[in-house]
């Protein structure tokens, strides 16, 4: 079941409140939704942030953002010393805001943040941003801790929090669903996309799958000669640490093995927000070709479809999830062929593109920050969790 906040639920008031997350000018997808979610937080009266910086790194705790702030406070996670200081400084605020993601607070998956959740005494809001299928015991002990210490945990689908509450220890009082946020762009219906243009966009590295859209424009390249692929975005900066650019080479010769390279294009350009939105108004098709089933939340596929575009996935829930509202196709994972039936589908009928354009418009205002920002303060303020809730504006 789910259902619309209610009238029972106090309005947002007025408060100051810490953001934990990684931060820019860290690359990665938690760092953008921390900063993102926090101007949206920032747009209600009276709402004030300071980011806390999840760092690992000496030296990078002082790094200024790509907006031009200064994170406010940054927190060394493997540096006891900086977690009571952080704990301290959270206790001044009104409430904390927590990005939880195995990665990003240290070894042991990350246990730290258990310490600090469990030392701070304002009410914790948590966004789950993983919840591993078949997690390991570890992972396991780690998630259900940090929903029993937070006041709420937040999933982002109803997939996530259907997973949560029958495959872990958890209450499911505690657990709201909130959407994914996006940057809503204006005047979308007005903007007409350069014919045949695909994009797969973000950081770049195995798993993302690009392999096999490559492929599949090899199947069809004869059935639509115009057909141009551009793949945006860097490595990831622990692929490129680790194996520095094998996977993107691999796929240049891959393209030109198949006699595709020139319908191909890479562009490992870093883009601001305007810069992005303007490559994803100028497809006609999002492709999201991932090979892991287990993508229970994507940033980019809320993007994609706030823009108001079309989107080919591969099977994963947070795709199955969108699917119903006519905006996202699911292909099969690691097929072409598969691939190649959905975009030879949807390139091949305008009415087809008219129609999912139009779906994926409809369903942009839920994901539009603002709104986002004002059921994460809902649920903050609320003072008591609800179970069974999905929440929008």
């Amino acid at each position: 079941m789910s259902a619309r906040i209610s009238d029972a639920f106090a309005s947002p008031t007025a408060g100051r409140f810490a953001m934990v997350s990684t931060l820019p000018p860290t690359a990665c997808g938690l760092a953008t939704f921390g900063a993102a979610l926090s101007r949206g937080l920032e747009l209600r009266p009276g709402v004030e942030v300071e980011g806390i910086r999840v760092v690992e790194e000496p030296g990078t705790d002082r790094a200024t953002s790509t907006d031009g702030r200064h994170p406010t406070h940054p927190w060394r996670v493997t540096d006891h010393r900086s977690l009571l200081d952080t704990v301290d400084r959270i206790d001044r605020l009104d409430g904390v805001f927590v990005q939880h993601e195995y990665g990003i607070y240290g070894p042991d998956d990350g246990a730290v943040v258990l310490d600090l959740l469990g030392r701070i005494a304002v009410p914790s809001v948590t966004t789950l941003h993983t919840v591993p299928l078949s997690a390991t015991v570890n992972q396991r002990r780690i998630l259900e801790s940090v929903v029993d210490h937070s006041t709420a945990a937040i999933t982002m689908t109803m997939s996530a929090r259907t997973r949560l509450v029958e495959n872990y220890d958890v209450d499911p009082a505690k657990v709201f669903t909130i959407p994914h946020g996006a940057t809503v762009p204006t005047g979308i219906a007005h903007v007409e996309p350069r014919p045949f243009q695909l994009l797969t966009w973000g950081l770049i590295g195995p798993g993302k799958g690009i392999e096999w859209v490559i492929e599949a424009i090899a199947h069809i390249k004869d059935v639509h000669p115009e057909i141009r692929y551009v793949v945006a975005g860097a490595t990831h900066p622990k692929v490129l640490a680790r194996d520095g650019e094998a996977y993107r080479d691999s796929l240049i010769d891959l393209a030109h093995d198949l006699g595709v390279g020139d319908r191909v294009v890479f562009d490992p350009r870093y883009r601001t927000l305007d810069e992005l939105t303007d490559l994803i108004l100028q497809s006609e098709l999002v492709v999201l070709p991932y090979d892991s089933p287990d993508q229970i939340t994507s940033g980019v596929l809320v993007d994609a479809v706030s823009a108001g575009r079309p989107v080919v996935a591969t099977d994963f829930p947070h795709a199955r999830e969108l699917s119903r509202s006519g905006a996202v196709r699911v292909a099969p994972r690691r097929n072409s062929l598969g691939l190649a039936r959905s975009i030879d589908q949807i390139l091949g009928s305008r009415s087809t593109r008219v129609f999912m354009r139009q779906a994926a418009r409809r369903l942009a205002p839920q994901h539009s920050w603002q709104s986002v920002a004002r059921s994460y303060l809902r649920v903050m303020r609320s003072g008591r969790p609800v179970s069974n809730r999905q929440l929008t504006s």
